[in-house]
């Protein structure tokens, strides 16, 4: 990846996996707050690709364990095309969603470049939910609890095997940061599987500054680092603006020290915003909170010293 490589806008206007309506409306909030003018801001050439077009949401109960699965195979198929598009071309994806489903598609795409350039994959997971439910135990089918999962390799075979053979990724490469909110079952699997999470206890107890130093350990000049921000990763009363609201998450300054320390591996190299929803936002709010996070991604800081 170069130093400067052109960003690629790709919206994902949807909400097919997720539990309420509007998250369709994330990728045009982000917009409106100002997205591309902010990362132009840092520097940066923007190229915004505009919408991915997919079935609509025929808002159904589960069948067999999943919610709205053929939808939500679609979906993540065009994401995987247009990732992938934009990576073959050396550019930086950031996916505008969008529930985080969408998350499958757009990391089989990263981890199927990974492997075909050779190159070792780092996957950040910035979340209120740990996201590795499967048909068996989710309390609800919705496949925006899934995404994690299903990478790893637990899910229905259309998803598991988007960008190759499954697993798309290793356990290993991925840590999870921010998590406060498990079901039973699903922590019984995170265990199982043996993810590295850096809940929000962790985070009362050594600060995020250790919690991030220690989920970029390794992470070197031969490492892609996909970041994958679910807006409710953050607290509430910063970011109201979503359908899954979980108490406790991480303060602005918590949120931008994060951000900072992943820019200063200067390794970003895809990107994911999901879960924004104009529905529950006060006045676009959330996503201007996003927006300021997303250009301390891209070297924004409040670095004084020298």
């Amino acid at each position: 990846m170069s130093a400067s490589p052109v960003i690629h806008l790709i919206g994902a206007p949807t909400d097919i996996g997720a539990a309420d309506r509007g998250a369709s409306m994330g990728p045009e909030a982000l917009r409106v707050a100002g997205i591309d003018r902010a990362l132009r801001a840092q520097g940066l050439t923007v190229l915004d690709t505009g919408n991915l077009i997919g079935p609509h949401n025929p808002w159904q109960p589960p069948a067999c364990g999943y919610r709205h699965l053929p939808e939500v195979i679609a979906w993540n198929t065009a994401v995987h095309q247009a990732v992938g598009d934009a990576l073959r071309a050396q550019a930086l994806p950031i996916l505008l969603g969008g529930d985080h489903c969408l998350a499958i598609g757009s990391l089989s795409a990263v981890a199927q470049h990974c492997r075909a350039q050779g190159r070792k994959l780092r996957v950040l997971w910035l979340d209120a939910h740990a996201d590795f439910n499967t048909h068996t135990v989710t309390p609800t089918g919705n496949l925006h609890g899934m995404p994690v999962a299903c990478l790893c390799g637990k899910g229905p075979q259309a998803l598991t095997t988007l960008g190759g053979p499954a697993p798309q990724l290793q356990p290993s490469c991925i840590r999870q940061i921010g998590i406060r909110s498990v079901d039973a079952e699903e922590k019984r699997l995170v265990h199982q599987a043996g993810l590295d999470v850096f809940d929000m206890r962790y985070i009362d107890e050594y600060g995020m500054r250790d919690a991030m130093r220690r989920a970029l350990e390794g992470v070197d000049a031969d490492t892609h680092l996909h970041v994958s921000f679910d807006v409710d990763f953050l607290d509430p009363d910063i970011a109201p603006g979503v359908g899954t609201t979980v108490p406790g998450g991480p303060t602005y300054r918590e949120a931008q020290l994060c951000m900072e320390m992943i820019a200063d591996t200067g390794l970003l190299a895809s990107l994911d915003v999901v879960e924004l929803n104009p529905a529950f936002d006060e006045r676009n709010r959330t996503a201007e909170v996003a927006v300021d996070l997303i250009e301390s991604l891209f070297g924004k800081s409040t670095l004084m010293r020298r």
